[in-house]
């Protein structure tokens, strides 16, 4: 039987942007993979909202990931509004669900955030108590919020974990434009073309063709 897999992710996209490749690689492997997304992604926007698209969205993108969805309904970019401990509690619940002994999240330094409290809760909601399931936690970058950031030494994502996808990038660019409103046009590195130039970069970073970034927060070794 295959390992648990849980990735939490502030918004619908972010779970194919951040490990779209990963996870099609582990559900290929035979590993159960969820995906926890935390907010319905469209009431900052302006204009049109249409929250149950994006819903649909997210459960198309999952159908084809192989993965098993769940959705909250968080109000976008107000994470900061609510007090952590609500978004540690939902984090809490989904994790006593799962089960998961690989944990997937946000950057603590992105831009967006949204992305940095969801990593803030995710990591008080994974506190290692004796005995706890979750054995590894990797955050993942996003494009169009993880280089945003400013560039200081202090706010870096620093991958040391690397995942090859070569053979899943075409699939996870295809999942991402069930998203259509999200995909930019090139140069935006939101787009089709960024996508992957961001994985060959990786990729060849490991010796790879494409590959997925990640850093390691915490590994336990039993």
């Amino acid at each position: 039987m295959g390992q648990k897999i849980l990735v939490i992710a502030a918004h619908p996209d972010d779970e194919v942007l951040g490990a779209g490749g990963t996870i099609l690689k582990h559900v290929k492997k035979g590993d159960g993979v969820s995906i926890l997304i935390l907010s319905e992604g469209e009431t900052s926007r302006e204009g049109s909202v249409n929250i149950e698209k994006r819903e649909s969205e997210a459960r198309k993108a999952a159908e084809l990931l192989g993965a098993k969805i769940f959705l909250e309904k968080l109000q976008d970019n107000q994470f900061d509004s609510l007090p952590l401990l609500k978004i540690v509690k939902v984090a809490e619940k989904y994790l006593d669900e799962v089960k998961p002994s690989i944990v997937y999240t946000h950057n603590p330094h992105d831009l967006n955030i949204d992305h940095r409290i969801t990593f803030q809760a995710v990591l008080t909601a994974c506190r290692p108590k004796p005995g706890y399931f979750v054995k590894k936690i990797l955050s993942f970058e996003i494009l169009s919020s993880t280089e945003w950031q400013v560039k200081d030494g202090k706010n870096q994502f620093l991958p040391n974990v690397y995942n090859e996808i070569t053979e899943f990038i075409d699939k996870k660019i295809e999942i991402l434009e069930v998203y259509r409103q999200e995909v930019e046009n090139f140069p935006h590195p939101r787009s089709k073309e960024g996508v992957k130039i961001l994985a060959q970069y990786r990729g060849m970073e490991a010796g790879y063709k494409c590959a997925e970034a990640f850093q390691l927060i915490r590994q336990l070794n039993d």
